[in-house]
């Protein structure tokens, strides 16, 4: 059985991209939830961490994952990186990422290696770095 489950999960992430995105191209845009807001403008005084609610801000910037994805792998400095969102940084909520804040560039391989260990902080333990300093840099670099 638990082999059954991780051939299908081995698969799934060997699937090609391109199928992964066209099924989110083709689904109809609702607008941003409430608790995802894009970056305001430069020069702007908006700098809330919460909402109204008292629930963290969920704040999104393509420019700043473009920014993060061309930095080398923290682990072992290989280019291209993915953009890699700490999910321990922010409390969860119904399956949302964090903040785009909150993202660390990782080489494809490692990547995959921190998502099939299951145990994030774990993982960042093994590799004897800490990221959420690192991240706050980067997020710090491109404001």
């Amino acid at each position: 059985m638990v082999e059954q489950v991780f051939e299908a999960r081995r698969q799934s992430l060997e699937a090609p991209e391109q199928s992964r995105r066209s099924a989110a191209e083709d689904a109809p845009e609702t607008g941003p939830e409430p608790d995802v807001v894009a970056e305001p403008a430069a020069g702007s005084d908006h700098t809330g961490t919460e909402l109204a609610n008292g629930k963290p801000r969920r704040r999104r910037d393509k420019d700043h994952l473009a920014f993060v994805a061309a930095q080398p792998c923290l682990v072992c400095g290989r280019q291209p990186a993915d953009a890699h969102h700490l999910r321990f940084a922010q409390p969860r909520a119904l399956g949302r990422k964090v903040s785009d804040e909150f993202t660390v560039p990782l080489c494809r391989l490692h990547h995959r290696a921190l998502h099939a260990r299951g145990d994030e902080q774990a993982w960042w333990a093994a590799v004897q770095i800490d990221p959420a300093p690192i991240a706050q840099q980067l997020w710090d670099q491109t404001r």
